[in-house]
C-alpha cells in the first residue's frame, strides 16, 4: 500500500481567508464534514449489521468470511477517525483486504424460488444475511468513493482513498460466495451480442493535446 500521504508535516500551509493559519485537525472544508460524518455513519451501520446478523449464519465458509470482514472494517474505520480528528497520519495503516475465495463466476441462470421480504427475523438465512451485507458493502464502497472526492485534508483523503478497493473486494468476495450457492445467478448475453458489445469500440489513435 502506498504511503497515506505525501506530506507528514503535522502543521500543514494551509489558510484560510478570514482566521489565517489553519491547523492540522481543523485542516477541512464544510463538505468534507458532512460527506466524511455520512460516511462513518455507514460504515458504523455496517458493523451493526454484521454484529445483528452473526447468530443466524450456518454455513461455516460464510461464518469464517463475515468474520474476517469484521475486523477489516473495524480496523478501517479506526483509522479514518484518527485521521478525520486529527489531520495526521493514523497509527494504525490502510492495509489491503485478501479474499480467500478464488474468481470464479458460474454463468447463467437456474430456476429458483422468487424471493420475498421476511415476516420475521427467525426466517434470517443465509441467503438474506449474504444479501443484507452485500447491499451495505456495495453503498459503502459508492458513499466512500463520493466522500473522499469532498475532501481537501491531504492524509484523510488518502486514508479513505487506500480503503475504497478493501469496499469493492469484500463485495466482490461475497458476491463469489453467494454465486457458489447460487444466491447470485448471473445471466449472460448471446455470443452474438456479447461479440457486438465487445466490439464497439476501439483504441484512441489520436496525437497528445498540444
Amino acid at each position: 500500500m502506498n504511503p497515506q500521504s505525501g506530506n507528514t508535516n503535522p502543521e500543514f500551509n494551509h489558510l484560510n481567508m478570514q482566521t489565517g493559519q489553519v491547523l492540522a485537525q481543523m485542516n477541512h472544508g464544510g463538505h468534507e464534514m458532512f460527506d466524511v460524518h455520512e460516511m462513518l455513519s455507514g460504515i458504523v451501520g455496517t458493523l451493526n449489521l454484521y454484529t445483528l446478523c452473526k447468530g443466524h449464519v450456518q454455513d461455516p465458509e460464510l461464518k469464517t468470511m463475515l468474520n474476517r470482514h469484521y475486523q477489516h472494517i473495524t480496523k478501517e474505520y479506526n483509522a479514518c477517525v484518527q485521521a478525520f480528528q486529527t489531520g495526521k497520519d493514523p497509527a494504525m495503516r490502510t492495509e489491503s483486504y485478501k479474499m480467500a475465495q478464488d474468481n470464479d463466476f458460474v454463468y447463467g441462470l437456474k430456476p429458483a424460488q422468487p424471493v420475498k421480504p421476511i415476516q420475521s427475523v427467525t426466517e434470517l438465512n443465509d441467503q438474506s444475511v449474504s444479501s443484507l451485507i452485500l447491499g451495505t458493502l456495495k453503498s459503502n464502497a459508492s458513499l466512500r468513493g463520493m466522500a473522499t472526492l469532498e475532501v481537501t485534508n491531504p492524509v484523510l483523503r488518502r486514508v479513505l482513498a487506500d480503503g475504497i478497493p478493501n469496499w469493492i473486494e469484500m463485495a466482490y468476495e461475497l458476491s463469489i460466495w453467494q454465486n457458489k450457492n447460487h444466491y447470485y445467478q448471473v445471466p449472460q448475453l448471446n455470443q452474438q451480442d456479447m461479440t457486438s458489445m465487445l466490439g464497439a469500440y476501439a483504441p484512441s489513435t489520436q496525437p497528445p493535446l498540444q
